[in-house]
C-alpha cells in the first residue's frame, strides 16, 4: 500500500472546525472484490500426484484460502469441532457441518443438518455427488473439489 498523505482544510463557515482530506490508499496490484481464485499450477501438480481413489479440496476463498485438504478415507468429517478431520474455525460453520464420503471410487458430500447448509456450485444440497471442479461451500469457505482423472 502507498503512504497516506493528509491535507488540512479550514472551513469557511466560521465554526472554526477543521476538516482533513485523506488521499485514497492504492494497492500495487488491485484485488477484485469477491473474486474466487481457482487452483494454480502448484495445486494442479498436487492433484496429478494424488494416489488412486483420493481427491483434494482446495480452499479458493475464506480464511484458509490456498489450504489443501486430502480426501483419502471413506469418511472425512468437516466442521468447527477441533476433532473434525477438516477443522474450519469460523462461526459460519457448524460443529458437525458435513461429511465427505468415498464410495466405489466416487465422492459425495452430505450435509449433517448444519445451520447454514452445504452448497455445491451455489445450490443448497443435502447430499451431492462431486465432480472434478465442483465448488463446495461450507460456511464462508469455498472449496474446489479436485480428483485425478
Amino acid at each position: 500500500m502507498s503512504d497516506q498523505s493528509f491535507d488540512s482544510i479550514h472551513t469557511e463557515d466560521g465554526s472554526g472546525s477543521l476538516t482533513s482530506r485523506i488521499s485514497a490508499i492504492t494497492r500495487t496490484q488491485p484485488e477484485p472484490v469477491g473474486r474466487i481464485h481457482g487452483p494454480d499450477s502448484e495445486d494442479m501438480a498436487a492433484v496429478a500426484a494424488l494416489p488412486p481413489d483420493s481427491a483434494l479440496l482446495i480452499a479458493v476463498s475464506g480464511p484458509n484460502q490456498g489450504a489443501r485438504f486430502l480426501l483419502n478415507a471413506d469418511r472425512v468429517t468437516v466442521g468447527r469441532n477441533p476433532q473434525s478431520d477438516i477443522f474450519l474455525d469460523d462461526f459460519t460453520v457448524s460443529r458437525r457441518h458435513a461429511v465427505f464420503i468415498r464410495e466405489d471410487g466416487q465422492f459425495f458430500v452430505r450435509d449433517l443438518c448444519s445451520l447454514n447448509g452445504t452448497y455445491v456450485n451455489r445450490e443448497l444440497m443435502e447430499e451431492a455427488k462431486l465432480f472434478n471442479g465442483d465448488i463446495v461451500q461450507i460456511g464462508k469457505y469455498r472449496l474446489t473439489f479436485c480428483k485425478n482423472s
